[in-house]
């Protein structure tokens, strides 16, 4: 498997992970599902189109670089204070979830950080992968 396919899949994992932890949130009203929503919704779009339709070009190189990064520090925002739940679970199956979305989104962002800064360079040194 090439590097942009690999690129791709990871992309769409961590747009995928990143979406069912944010609907996880907004089910359970830790996360408000009001008109507020419209900038996180955006982000997704953005994300998700620069993976289907940029990948090829370093703008959409970047967004997935920063989409990565961004992904990777989800878990980080969460362990601030007492930990990923932040104290007892309302509902030990459904929290088992919202802790895995967290978990796998982490290292796959990261891997998909690796490979658009592997994609930027060899556009900058002209290869082509």
């Amino acid at each position: 498997m090439n590097e942009r396919r690999t690129l791709t899949v990871t992309s769409l994992l961590s747009i995928l992970l990143f979406s069912w932890h944010w609907a996880d949130e907004v089910a359970r009203a830790k996360e408000p599902g009001t008109i507020s929503a419209v900038g996180g919704l955006v982000i997704l779009f953005v994300w998700l189109y620069a993976t289907v339709a940029l990948a090829e070009r370093r703008l959409g190189l970047w967004i997935l670089l920063v989409g990565g990064i961004l992904g990777s520090g989800v878990p980080i925002l969460h362990m601030q204070g007492k930990g990923l739940l932040g104290g007892a679970p309302d509902n030990p199956v459904g929290a088992f979830f919202w802790v895995w979305t967290l978990i796998a989104l982490a290292p796959i962002s990261m891997i998909s950080v690796v490979l658009s800064a592997r994609g930027l360079w060899a556009l900058r040194r002209g290869i082509r992968r």
